[in-house]
């Protein structure tokens, strides 16, 4: 038996430490939603799993404990994302995942496209999507999308003169709403929001317009309106939100993609899940109540709210039993 057959044998279900990021829009729910023991005020963001870098996640439980994801792709390569995933992003571990909190409206933004981004910035674009875990009371709403036909040229004239609210749609959001957001989709989470987010590992935004808000030394912050212009998508949609039925104890598939594929489970009852002929890594993301989950190798770990779990590619299946009832957002590429 070589080193490398010993490696693939002793993979795990790995979780990682949260990267916590204070934002000026932050709101006060991601700490207690993780029961986290920390006293960092405004966090607006908790990167859960992410390979960008200078913010790499760090693996916090098992042999591999203290190695960031980017040495765990580069040691442990297919066998921990897939092989056809490896062939296409090598040591880039595809996806970045996030719960968001917005205590305020988010900047209105749009994302270029895996080729634009790959000629300005050596960088996959991002494409994304949301699910929402919560809406303070009903008091929530984002902006997905055009609701009306504009031109680059109109475009710009509205960031200019403070009316490009009136050309998005803008939506009154409750829990278990779904959003997918392409590249070149101009969106912005509202106040209230609070989310997880799945998206390509990219951190390429263009800030579109920021409500003339200024920073603590009176600042404005940056626009990117000549590099938003030509990677906005103007098609202009009925409905921008993703529309599916929610079922009990079985997947229900929320969005499928070059990118990802995504489905939400609501389980009350115990669940096999078989990835025999997956050719992926998978990523559970756990919204409401816990569950233990057992691999094909006998290893076990209990996940709950606020946690997120990257189980390798290696895994055949899962075996899971939920602690009363459990919610949790399954996704891989």
């Amino acid at each position: 038996m070589n080193i490398n057959t010993l490696k693939i044998l002793i993979m795990y279900p790995f979780k990682f430490n949260p990267i916590l990021k204070s934002t000026i829009w932050g709101g006060e729910k991601i700490i207690p939603f993780k029961q986290l023991n920390a006293t960092q005020s405004q966090v607006g963001e908790s990167w859960e799993i992410s390979n960008v870098p200078g913010d790499e996640s760090v693996v916090a439980n098992g042999a591999d404990a203290g190695k960031n994801l980017s040495e765990l792709v580069k040691e442990y390569k297919g066998a921990l994302v897939g092989e056809s995933n490896y062939q296409r992003f090598g040591d880039n571990f595809p996806l970045l995942i996030k719960f968001i909190d917005a205590c305020d409206d988010l900047s209105i933004q749009v994302h270029p496209d895996d080729e634009l981004a790959k000629v300005r910035h050596n960088s996959l674009g991002k494409t994304e999507m949301w699910y929402v875990i919560g809406n303070n009371g009903g008091k929530a709403h984002l902006r997905s999308g055009l609701k009306k036909q504009i031109t680059p040229d109109e475009y710009a004239a509205m960031i200019a003169d403070n009316t490009i609210c009136d050309a998005l749609a803008d939506y009154a959001v409750q829990p278990g709403d779904v959003f997918f957001l392409p590249a070149g989709r101009i969106h912005s989470i509202g106040a209230g929001c609070f989310i997880a987010e799945i998206q390509e590992t990219s951190n390429v935004t263009y800030r579109i317009y920021d409500f003339n808000r200024k920073d603590k030394n009176g600042n404005t912050r940056e626009l990117h309106t000549e590099l938003s212009k030509d990677a906005i998508d103007y098609t202009v949609e009925a409905d921008y939100r993703t529309h599916y039925t929610p079922k009990k104890n079985e997947p229900v598939e929320l969005v499928s993609c070059n990118h990802f594929t995504t489905s939400v489970y609501d389980l009350t009852e115990n669940m096999s899940m078989d990835y025999s002929e997956l050719d992926s890594f998978v990523i559970y993301i756990c919204m409401e109540g816990s569950c233990t989950v057992t691999d094909n190798e006998g290893n076990t770990l209990t996940m709950q709210a606020g946690e997120s779990v990257l189980f390798p590619a290696t895994t055949q299946s899962l075996e899971v039993v939920p602690q009363g009832n459990v919610k949790f957002l399954e996704t891989y590429v």
